[in-house]
């Protein structure tokens, strides 16, 4: 490992050379306050940039252990960390040269805190108790640094005054207490400066040994930090994960705070409305109340398991409220307004999604009886309708999760689907209408599987029927209108005919096919490649995952590229079933962190679900499936 000014030479001489001549300085190097990775050099100033990491020791970085004594805690601290060092690098860098030159960044970061390999803690080290003593040899002069072996303060450095002669005795002071502090990994991209495709080496000199240097002193060392500011994201995240925690054994699917700004300020700025934005408070009889970790009391709208409507006017408030419960299933930062709007981890937005493919799925408690004859107990096709592609998503969504949280908003329904009223049962007979209306199945998932139901619902007062809690969202204003729904179905009777039989129906379970999960393509054995949050490549196949609304961050979508070759590589057998396989790669995750998923580190990987991982596969064009 050479050191900063062995680096900052060797870019000085590379100047003017061409520009593959910078994949020479791959390596590590000491910075003294740090370690320098450059793990990955891009060939072309045009291409992905290169990779870098930094690791900050933790008698530099100094990070308090009560800001990541928990799980929770830890995935805020580096979310936040992560997001400081963003700041500092887009305040620090700037252009230089062609390309990518001077580009300096982590991951892009939405309003998610979301577990992410951008940023690590590095373990405390055991303790050292201070006055021990230690052997130095060969001889060392005043002020350098040498190393200290375990079970001291292992692999760090410290700095010896004055000269002492090899072999001596030396005491360590004051006392090291390890485990106390922790350090920080931090992974990021670099454009190496570039003119045309020629190295401007004095260039690139600055970036890494000057802004590089500036930026992580910045952020990763907690003495420059603001300590408030971190202390608030790490609590409520902490906070937020507690709630969520509290939701089923108080048998509420989600949770709604009382102050809560839900608006957004555009539909493509996820931040919050600032002017003219109303807080969300709770009706008096859904309200409910917790003491969380931090923040103390909290008050809000807490939403019962089973079936809810929310109903109301156009533009008052139902699908902002209902994109809120959706995106509950993650935590935000502080500032986001709805940072305590939480929501059961299970749930899932259904939607139609007409064009999409469909693998051997039993639509049949929902599509039964097709025309010529076609079977919908392993149903497929290249190019679903509406109400075809709907029935699959919520079938898919039973298969891989034993108990979700369906949330459905009409706006985005199958009309077909979702509602048929007494007129049409009159005009168009039961044997001659394949589809059993969702409206006809919701009471039965709910009895037969204990899975709750959240419907956006503006135009059909069928479904007051079979609702067991309404909400009636005004100005964005939350009211209890439940029993009034109620008043109104007993005295408006529509008499339609049910027509969803006695039971739900079956569950059935599938086996991928492996050779159906082909991730090479011409040469290369693996290529996937994510654009944006909608769709991946995956071998020779083109994945759209626009209609999966939960994915939310680019880097979600780049695990589940990187997961689906793992679960092909090491689980799919022609015997597993997908819901195993999920659940395999999912705990294989947990229990190693998603550094497993790439044969080197990678920075912008990013938490998702199991139940995205499987929306993915389903929506392989390539899949095969067979009945387990």
């Amino acid at each position: 490992m050479t050191n900063k000014e062995s680096l900052r030479r060797h870019l000085l001489q590379l100047d003017n050379r061409g520009y593959k001549a910078y994949k020479d300085i791959q390596g590590n190097y000491d910075f003294s306050e740090f370690r320098l990775i450059i793990d990955y050099v891009q060939g072309d100033p045009f291409a992905s940039p290169s990779k870098f990491r930094v690791r900050v020791p933790p008698n530099i970085a100094q990070i308090p252990r009560e800001l990541f004594n928990s799980r929770s805690r830890e995935i805020a601290l580096r979310d936040y960390l992560t997001r400081q060092f963003d700041k500092a690098a887009h305040s620090i860098s700037s252009k230089r040269g062609t390309g990518k030159s001077g580009l300096i960044a982590v991951t892009r970061l939405g309003q998610e805190v979301l577990e992410r390999t951008s940023a690590f803690i590095t373990p405390p080290t055991p303790p050292y108790q201070g006055g021990e003593k230690i052997s130095i040899s060969p001889p060392y002069q005043g002020g350098e640094k040498i190393s200290i072996s375990p079970p001291y303060q292992g692999g760090e450095k410290i700095s010896i005054f004055p000269p002492y002669q090899g072999g001596e005795k030396i005491s360590i002071s004051p006392p090291y207490q390890g485990g106390e502090l922790g350090g920080v990994e931090l992974r990021f991209i670099v454009g190496l400066p570039a003119g045309g495709r020629s190295i401007l080496g004095r260039q690139a000199a600055e970036m890494l040994c000057e802004d590089i240097p500036q930026i992580v002193s910045q952020s990763l060392e907690y003495a420059n930090l603001n300590a408030a500011e971190c202390r608030r994201h790490v609590e409520t995240v902490e906070d937020a994960d507690w709630l969520r925690q509290q939701l089923a054994e108080n048998g509420l699917v989600a949770f709604v705070a009382d102050g809560s700004i839900l608006p957004r300020r555009t539909g493509v700025d996820n931040s919050p409305l600032l002017n003219n934005a109303v807080a969300f408070q709770s009706p008096p009889s859904l309200k409910v109340e917790f003491n969380c970790p931090n923040r103390g009391r909290i008050s809000g709208m807490g939403i019962p398991a089973g079936i809810t409507l929310i109903v109301g006017g156009g533009y008052h408030g139902k699908s902002t409220l209902l994109r809120a419960i959706e995106l509950g299933v993650y935590n935000r930062i502080p500032g986001d307004g709805r940072e305590f709007v939480v929501t059961n981890p299970a749930a899932v937005k259904i939607r139609a999604e007409d064009g999409r493919s469909v693998a051997g799925v039993d639509i049949s408690p929902f599509i039964n009886h097709l025309p010529q004859g076609r079977d919908t107990a392993q149903f497929y096709t290249e190019n679903a309708s509406g109400s075809t592609s709907q029935a699959a998503n919520i079938i898919e969504a039973l298969e891989v999760e034993r108990m979700p949280v369906l949330l459905v908003d009409e706006d985005t329904a199958a009309t077909n689907f979702m509602i048929r009223d007494r007129r049409m049962q009159e005009l168009i007979a039961k044997d001659k209408e394949p589809i059993t209306p969702f409206i006809d199945k919701v009471r039965q998932l709910y009895a037969d599987y204990g899975v709750s139901t959240i419907l956006v619902m503006g135009g059909s007062g069928d479904y007051f029927d079979v609702a067991d809690t309404v909400i009636a969202l005004d100005n964005f204003q939350a009211y209890n209108v439940t029993k009034k729904a109620k008043e109104i179905a007993k005295n408006y009777s529509i008499s339609r005919a049910a027509e969803g039989g006695e039971n739900f129906g079956k569950i059935t379970q599938r086996v991928p096919v492996p050779a159906s999960l082909d991730p090479s393509r011409g040469r290369r054995n693996v290529r996937v490649k994510v654009r944006d949050v909608d769709e991946l490549a995956f071998g020779t196949e083109e994945i759209d995952l626009g209609a999966v609304e939960q994915i939310v961050d680019s880097g979600q979508l780049r695990a589940i590229a990187a997961a689906m070759v793992y679960a092909k590589q090491q689980y799919m057998d022609g015997k597993r079933t997908l819901s195993e396989i999920i659940d395999l790669v999912m705990a294989d995750i947990d229990a190693r962190g998603m550094d497993i998923l790439s044969p080197f580190p990678e920075g912008d990987f990013a938490m998702f679900r199991g139940l995205e991982l499987a929306a993915a596969i389903n929506r392989l064009r390539s899949l095969s499936v067979v009945a387990k």
